[in-house]
């Protein structure tokens, strides 16, 4: 990837000697950091060289009666103006330029402060344009315009404020290994940024519970992107995931896919794992036989901040753990507690954020023979 901003914005960090010498840095970094609990090869899965970005966001800086896009300076508290990025998708790059200059036209820019945007790879597009004032009905009229204008979906957020101009969602279908799969991705909520990179982790952790016979148990569920696919490789799955936004998109991907193996329950881990061992009684599990499931695999894919002490002492009950993270570092104090009783026989590195210092790491664990 070339970009004229290279050294100055800060969403690229590791950019020098091109894609697969950053790429390299990481899995030698990545392989030195989990040595003490895995000497084999680490698979490598290759994010595209540009235009990757499906979800990106941008402030909006006002400057000489004009608007601009800006992004943090890599090195100070100043931002760098950008009138493009070789990092999002196609669809956005070729949208962007267009974007500013119909937001001047329609004369909607006062106290806007910024932009996000969420694409899929066929080009259906929602942008959310942030404001520090309360939108009106006039502005709805020109967002309107802008929206026929440029064929893509708007959203006026300010303060208590959410205005949909025409819907708050796209629809993104993944290729796993030849089989499609339809997922509705809301605007404000997570998504994964980097679609090539996400087929390919799905790809890898389905490929590593191929010899599991029982059903699986999933934490931090999201909107389905794992358990959708997972579905297809169980008998029954039982998924959880403590945002309301994010089971009620999972449950309408589970929709979107004709799958009916799932059982979706909003609770955090701590509460799930008390109401698996009686501490107390939970409504939202009163029509869940859990004596019915026969799990051997639990699927985690935690925030940046990882699993605690429960929630890893909770994992290392079942004879498989599979173990998706965003962040190498929780990862590594994760892994201090599951190997007492597992260990690591498979790892992958998924660069989903080239460039950058950040990747995901997926890990296979099996229970220790006595």
């Amino acid at each position: 990837m070339q970009c004229k901003y290279f050294g100055e914005c800060g969403a690229c960090r590791i950019y020098e000697d091109g894609y697969e010498a950053q790429l390299d840095y990481k899995l030698k970094l990545n392989k030195q950091r989990f040595k003490p609990f895995y000497k084999g090869d680490i698979l490598a899965c290759k994010s595209p060289e540009s235009n990757y970005r499906s979800r990106s966001e941008f402030k909006i800086w006002h400057k000489d009666d004009e608007i601009h896009y800006a992004m943090n300076h890599l090195e100070h508290k100043g931002v760098v103006l950008v009138d493009e990025c070789p990092q999002v998708n196609i669809h956005i790059f070729k949208l962007m330029p267009k974007l500013l200059k119909s937001i001047k036209n329609q004369d909607i820019d006062f106290k806007l402060f910024g932009a996000d945007f969420l694409s899929s790879a066929s080009g259906e597009i929602v942008v959310s344009l942030i404001y520090h004032r309360k939108l009106d009905e006039q502005w709805q009229n020109k967002a309107k315009i802008i929206a026929n204008e440029l064929g893509i979906y708007i959203i006026g957020r300010s303060r208590k404020q959410k205005l949909i101009i025409g819907q708050d969602y796209i629809t993104e279908s993944l290729n796993i290994d030849e089989k499609i799969f339809k997922f509705s991705y809301i605007e404000n909520s997570f998504t994964q940024p980097n679609i090539k990179v996400n087929e390919q982790m799905i790809s890898w952790a389905l490929k590593q519970v191929e010899s599991s016979s029982g059903d699986l148990l999933e934490l931090y569920c999201g909107a389905g992107n794992f358990t959708i696919p997972f579905a297809k490789k169980f008998k029954k799955v039982l998924a959880t995931e403590i945002s309301k936004s994010s089971i009620n998109a999972a449950k309408e991907n589970m929709l979107l896919n004709d799958v009916k193996n799932i059982e979706f329950v909003r609770m955090s881990v701590e509460d799930f794992v008390g109401a698996l061992d009686g501490v107390r009684e939970y409504h939202r599990m009163k029509d869940i036989d859990i004596n019915s499931y026969n799990i051997d695999t639990i699927f985690v894919d935690p925030p940046r901040s990882g699993m605690d002490e429960v929630s890893c002492s909770f994992a290392s009950r079942y004879d498989n753990i599979l173990y998706i993270s965003c962040n190498p570092e929780s990862l590594l104090t994760d892994l201090e507690l599951l190997c007492q009783t597992h260990e690591v026989v498979n790892m992958a590195l998924f660069d989903q954020f080239a460039y950058t210092h950040h990747v995901e790491m997926g890990v296979k664990l099996l229970r220790k023979i006595k």
